[in-house]
C-alpha cells in the first residue's frame, strides 16, 4: 500500500498553492505519478472528479463507487483509493489540494467531514452547469502562462467550486441543508468521534459535550445514518483498523492497541462481527487483490 505524502508537489500547478487542476486530461501527469494514482493509495489531499460526460469507478475505502453525467467523487484524506484508467470516452474535471490551501479559504464546508457517508454528489442540470464554468475558469487561472498566478482569484473559485459541491451534497441525499438543526448535531457528532478516535469515548460522554441527551443524540444518529450512536463508532473504529491494515505492517496487538482496545482478542471478535471475515481472512483478500 502506497501513501501520497508529498506526491500533490510532484503535479502541483502553481508554485504557492498546493493545488492541480485538470480539465479532460489536457495536463499530462508524469509517468510515476499516474502509475502510483492507478493503486490503492492512502490519500494525503483532497481530490474530486466531476464527471461531465461518460462514467467512471472509482474505490474509496473498498468501496466501488461509479458516476457518470452530472456526478463527482471525491476522496478525502486517510481514506484508501484508487481511480480507474482514462477512457477515451469520457469527459471531466479533476481538482486536488491539501490541507494548507484548504485553510486558505474564508468558509467551512461541512460536506467534506463527509457526515452522510457518500463520496458522491449529484448535480441539477443548473448547478452542473455552474460547476464546469467554475472549473473551466479555475483551470484556465491555474494554467495561465504568467508568472505570477493571482492566488486571491484561485482561491475565491476554489471556494465557490466547493461551495456548489456542499450544497448538492446536501440538497440530493434530502437532508436539507447544513442550517438544519439537527443534521448540524449530527455533524458535531461525526467531528467528535473524529477527533478523538482512539479514546474509546462512550455515547454518554459525547452526548454531554454536545449539550444533548444520549436519547437525542440516537434519535439523530439513527436519523441520518439507520444505526444507533455506538455502531456507528464501532464501523468508524473498524474502517480504521481496514485502513491501517491496507498500509501498515503491525501486529494485530499492535493495531487494538493503537486503535484505543485493552483486549486484542475482544478487537479481533469485534472485527470479524463487523467485516463478516477474520483479520488474516481480510489481509489474505487484500494480497490476492494486490497480485491480480
Amino acid at each position: 500500500m502506497q501513501g501520497t505524502k508529498g506526491l500533490l508537489e510532484n503535479f502541483s500547478h502553481h508554485d504557492k498553492l498546493s493545488i492541480t487542476v485538470n480539465e479532460n486530461c489536457a495536463i499530462v501527469l508524469p509517468e510515476d505519478v499516474l502509475q502510483h494514482l492507478l493503486q490503492p493509495h492512502k490519500l494525503s489531499f483532497y481530490c474530486f472528479t466531476f464527471m461531465d460526460r461518460g462514467s467512471a469507478t472509482y474505490t474509496a475505502d473498498l468501496q466501488d463507487i461509479t458516476i457518470s453525467d452530472s456526478q463527482l467523487v471525491f476522496g478525502l484524506p486517510n481514506q484508501i483509493f484508487v481511480n480507474p484508467p482514462k477512457d477515451k470516452d469520457t469527459l471531466d474535471y479533476k481538482v486536488g489540494f491539501d490541507e494548507n490551501t484548504l485553510a486558505l479559504l474564508p468558509h467551512s464546508y461541512p460536506f467534506l467531514v463527509n457526515p452522510l457517508n457518500s463520496n458522491r454528489i449529484t448535480f441539477d442540470p443548473d448547478s452542473k452547469q455552474r460547476v464546469k464554468a467554475i472549473f473551466s475558469i479555475l483551470f484556465q487561472l491555474v494554467h495561465s502562462p504568467r508568472k505570477q498566478k493571482n492566488t486571491e482569484i484561485i482561491l475565491a473559485h476554489l471556494n465557490s467550486l466547493l461551495t456548489e459541491f456542499n450544497s448538492a451534497y446536501f440538497q440530493h441525499e434530502n437532508h436539507g441543508t447544513v442550517s438544519n438543526p439537527k443534521l448540524s448535531k449530527y455533524i458535531a457528532f461525526k467531528l467528535a468521534v473524529e477527533t478523538h478516535l482512539t479514546e474509546q469515548h462512550d455515547v454518554q460522554t459525547i452526548a454531554e459535550k454536545l449539550a444533548m441527551t444520549t436519547s437525542s443524540l440516537y434519535s439523530i444518529v439513527k436519523d441520518f445514518s439507520g444505526i444507533s450512536p455506538k455502531e456507528w463508532i464501532t464501523n468508524r473504529l473498524i474502517q480504521e483498523a481496514q485502513r491501517k491494515l491496507q498500509y501498515s505492517t503491525l501486529s494485530v496487538k499492535e493495531l487494538a492497541y493503537e486503535l484505543g482496545f485493552n483486549d486484542p482478542d475482544y478487537f479481533s471478535r469485534l472485527f470479524k462481527k463487523s467485516t463478516g471475515k477474520s483479520i488474516s481472512a481480510f489481509l489474505a483478500d487484500l494480497r490476492d487483490l494486490s497480485s491480480k
